[in-house]
Order: C-alpha cells, then structure tokens, then sequence
C-alpha cells in the first residue's frame, strides 16, 4: 500500500499541480517581539492579481487564506484541478508562497459550488485537491476526519504562543432557507441583502457535533491570543447572504464558547462577503466586546454593501488584505488590525489597548 505522501504527490503529478511548501510550526522571526499575520479571501484565479506586492511589503510571518481561494464551482476534480493550477501560475501567488507560511480553509467556491453544504456531492474528492495543494502534512488528521478539515495550530515566536483555529463552515452545513416570493427577494435586494433567511430548525448544523467539541477541546489549549479565522462572517446580523446569523443557535453557542474562555483574547477574521469591516458585538456575558475584522476580496469586489448594526469601521469594496501587527514588550501587548488595498494603505484600522490582553 502506498504512504500517504506518495498518493499525494501521484495526485498532484495526475494534475500537473505544484506543491506549496508546508508551514513550520515555529515561526522565525523577521522582526524581534513582533508578529505580522496576513490574510484574506476571495481570489479569481483567471483575474489579474494585484495585490500581493502590497502583502509581501509587510513581510508577513504567515498568510491565512480563508476561502474562495479559487472559484471552482464545479462537481468535475478535473475542473477543480485546472483551477488550482491557474492560482499556481500566477506570479505574485508564487512570490507569496515562496516567502511566506501559508495556512488554508476553504468557503464554498473553493468547496465546489457556490453556497454548498454538506450536499455537495463531491467533497471528499475536493478534500484531497485542496490539501494536495496546500501541501498539508502526512500525520495531519485533516487528511481522514469523516467531518472536515478543519484545524488547529499554535506558533511560536519569542516564547508568545498564538493559536489558529479554522473551522470548516461547509462540510456538515444543513441546507439554508431561501425567500420564497419575488417580492421578497425584490425587498430584500433594494436593501443590499440576499435571499436567505435564518433557518428555524434547533438541530441545523453549521459545525456539526463532532467539530464542536473539538471546538471546545482546542479552546482549552494554551495561548497568548487566539486567532479565529471563520470563511463566513460571524457577528454581523443580519445580510441575508452566507453567515452565521442563518444559524442563530449555532452562533450564539459561539459566544457562550467565547464567555467560557475569556482568559486567552480572541480575534476573528472573516472573508466571504467582497468588502471589508470592522465589527464590534459586546453580549453581557462577555468581560470583552468580541471584534471581528472582514477581509474580502484578494480580486473580488461587491459595491452593495450589506447592512450590519455591529459595524464600527466604514466598509469598502476595493480589493484588500487584511493584516494582524501583533507587538510585545515589558509593560503588555500592542495589537493593530487593519484591512489595506493594493497600495498597502490602510482602508479600516483598529489598535486594542493593553487592557483586551487581561
């Protein structure tokens, strides 16, 4: 029987794909007492890529990218594959990977189809593409969970520990509730919302049970911050398009997570939508407000912005990165967050006083 690393590298030579480096553990240091983490979301691998000059500027120990990192939209591994391979080609990606760790989680684009659940019929096959090319370690149980690839990893720098969590919003998703009449969808889209509404059902899943409590194991875990990078937006309420909101139970049994760890601060960031936000939600259990900084698109853009009674940033759809800065010094911690164009200059930006790392 062939090891595991073997059938990924006969998959990847089966698709003419490359591989990326895996991601160390500990990460070197660029700078002393300082952390940059990258990220964003939604990138067309047939569209110009311009933004990567900006996010190599920045020198970033770790890009995070979290979904739609291709636009296959297909249920043929054939058409994925190509897709994979166009992202490949691209030379800013290739100047990315070959400077930077990469860490990734799929949305649905890169899933398959757009808007996909656990319908989908061809996951495990996406499964196998998707972390042939991210080039995810043998041992990694990602690779065999009946429930997704979602992931966990703590990196080191300088002794401060930061944790990333990724969890997969698609594979056991149940079916989300579309409007019903034309002029509801009509209503909705004169107020830049889409055509979906909460799902009423207690047991519709967004995470499944499995991955919920390896959601509460992980959350027990040392760290200095957690770093919780969800495909879809998760405090914003309510768009009418992909988020957590769509499972009110699921998301408020987020926050009640949340409340039961306070000890390690939490960020959240977010992709998905097309423009990027700053959100800020402060439930009365929580000693902290929980902040969630969205990035979107790496090449998307959509000009109508959702409504979100929780943002406290302006929203632009121009194409962006965001960027986690994360200092350290004798007196505490400095963490500034912000969401930056093609230029590197800041579009929304948000520094946390020392105060949200006690």
């Amino acid at each position: 029987m062939q090891s595991l690393n073997q059938f990924k590298r006969n998959l990847l030579k089966l698709y003419g794909l490359s591989p990326v480096a895996a991601w160390p553990a500990f990460l070197h240091a660029k700078e002393e007492n300082r952390l940059r983490i990258a990220f964003g979301s939604c990138v067309h691998q047939d569209k110009p890529q311009l933004i990567w000059d900006a996010v190599l500027d920045n020198q970033p120990d770790l890009f995070i990218f979290l979904g739609d990192n291709i636009y296959g939209d297909s249920d043929d591994p054939d058409v994925l594959a190509y897709k994979y391979r166009k992202l490949a080609s691209n030379e800013g990606f290739q100047k990315l990977r070959a400077n930077t760790n990469i860490l990734a989680i799929w949305d649905d684009h890169d899933y398959g189809r757009n808007d996909a659940g656990r319908e989908y019929p061809v996951k495990e096959a996406s499964r196998q593409l998707m972390l042939s090319f991210w080039e995810e370690p043998e041992g990694s149980e990602r690779w065999t969970r009946p429930d997704g690839i979602y992931t966990s990893s703590i990196f080191e720098k300088d002794g401060k520990r930061v944790q990333v969590i990724l969890p997969d919003l698609r594979w056991n998703r149940s079916p989300v509730d579309t409007v019903k009449t034309a002029d509801e969808l009509m209503s909705r889209e004169s107020a830049n919302m889409g055509p979906y509404n909460r799902v009423d059902d207690p047991k519709a899943e967004l995470l499944g049970n499995a991955q919920w409590q390896w959601l509460e194991a992980v959350f027990r875990e040392p760290a200095d911050i957690r770093i919780f990078g969800s495909s879809i937006q998760l405090l914003p309420e309510f768009s009418g398009w992909e988020a957590w909101c769509n499972f009110p139970v699921e998301r408020q049994r987020f926050l009640e997570l949340l409340s039961r760890h306070q000890e390690v601060p939490t960020i959240i960031i977010s992709g998905d939508v097309h423009w990027c936000e700053i959100s800020r939600c402060w439930p009365d259990t929580l000693d902290q407000p929980a902040i969630e900084i969205t990035s979107s698109g790496l090449t998307e853009t959509w000009e109508q912005i959702s409504p979100n009674r929780h943002r406290i940033s302006e929203a632009y759809a121009v194409q962006n990165f965001g960027l986690i800065d994360l200092e350290w010094h004798e007196e505490g911690m400095k963490l500034n967050l912000s969401a930056r164009d093609i230029n590197n200059n800041p579009l929304v930006e948000l520094t946390l006083p020392d105060s949200f790392f006690r």
